[in-house]
């Protein structure tokens, strides 16, 4: 029997809901649900948690953001729309507590503006003008209480959205478990390091490798760029974005995989880690009893220590950051420069191929 999962919607669906049920609460009082339409051309009905009038021309109402089942930060916060009735016939939208602040460049809102994008910005609009008498105007701020904690779950603070959460979505709808929209929330970090002017960005599976590349090698936050198991998506991302170079910066575990052709790393798609380091390990010249060692090493951490007084660590790596370099250059057409450094958990450099031993000078990204 097919499973069918629930649907839900976007930041931006519920701050619209928010503030159409707060016009309503200023003209006709409080209701339970309202129905909004949204950019696909649906319109949909949504729960009002509730609305109050607060004064003659003024009123707030709260709906519940419900992610369905989809694995979302923001599942269950509260939006809060307030309005203010005006003679002059506009629609304004702003921010209030809880909802980021722009801080860098490459977003979709200018530096300054609270993180509410131009789409969910206009559902708001399109929603309130349906019940708006005319000739009047509405002045609305949108709030998240709990953005502020929200937001640290996510990686609003990398991109530049500062204090608060971000008002998102193009469709209204939430897509549930969709892996496409995983790996679309990780293309902007690529959008902020060009409007920060990198030339070369550095990439790297995640968090390790991020405070690697700040600790180690002295690399500027905007310029890091994590693709999550996602490496060859990223990659294409980036060729389409106009970019030329990117250093990969990673721990073993991830880096060696791609060795394999393996350019989505998750575990559950592909790991071949012992494999390619026993094979490499081999090739460079090391006995038959360690690459069998290795083949039944627990951790790539421990293929390194199996490897370290044999003498050929080094060359194991750097051998097999070549190979991971004309995957990548393969795959990409040679449209970018590529360079591998593949490091330890504690940041030791185990291996690099050419272009980053002989490339110190990439320290200067710009």
């Amino acid at each position: 029997m097919a499973r069918f999962l629930k649907y839900g919607i976007t930041t931006g669906a519920t701050a619209a809901a928010a503030a159409k049920a707060a016009v309503i609460a200023v003209f006709s009082g409080p209701v339970a649900c309202v129905v909004i339409p949204t950019p696909i051309g649906l319109r949909f009905e949504v729960a009002v948690k509730c609305s109050r009038k607060l004064s003659e021309n003024a009123a707030e109402a709260v709906v519940v953001k419900d992610a369905g089942q989809d694995i979302d930060a923001t599942d269950k916060m509260e939006i809060i729309a307030s309005v203010k009735i005006v003679d002059d016939g506009k629609i304004v939208v702003s921010s209030g507590v809880g909802v980021g602040v722009v801080t860098k460049p490459g977003l979709q809102v200018p530096i300054g503006e609270g993180a509410i994008n131009p789409v969910p910005k206009m559902m708001i609009i399109d929603a309130v003008k349906e019940v708006l008498p005319e000739g009047k105007g509405v002045e609305i701020v949108i709030s998240a209480p709990d953005g502020a904690n929200i937001a640290k779950k996510t990686t609003n603070a990398k991109l530049g959205v500062k204090g608060g959460v971000s008002i998102l979505g193009t469709t209204g709808v939430v897509k549930p478990l969709s892996l496409e929209a995983c790996r679309r929330s990780l293309v902007p970090q690529i959008d902020v390091a060009l409007a920060r002017g990198y030339k070369r960005l550095v990439f790297v599976p995640g968090n390790i490798g991020e405070k690697i590349a700040k600790e180690v090698f002295n690399v500027p936050e905007d310029a890091i760029v994590q693709t999550g198991d996602f490496v060859g998506y990223m990659v294409d991302k980036a060729v389409e974005k106009n970019v030329k170079e990117i250093i990969f910066i990673g721990h073993s575990g991830k880096i060696v995989k791609l060795a394999a052709n393996i350019f989505n790393t998750h575990h559950k798609v592909g790991d071949a880690r012992n494999e390619v380091i026993a094979s490499y390990a081999g090739a460079v010249g090391v006995s038959t009893q360690v690459v069998n060692q290795l083949l039944v090493a627990n951790t790539s951490d421990e293929a390194s220590k199996i490897l370290q007084p044999t003498g050929f660590l080094e060359k194991t790596y750097d051998r097999i950051a070549v190979r991971v370099n004309q995957r990548i250059s393969d795959r990409v057409d040679n449209k970018l420069k590529i360079s591998i450094v593949i490091v330890a958990m504690d940041g030791k450099v185990l291996g690099m191929d050419k272009n980053a031993r002989e490339g110190a000078p990439w320290l200067n990204l710009t």
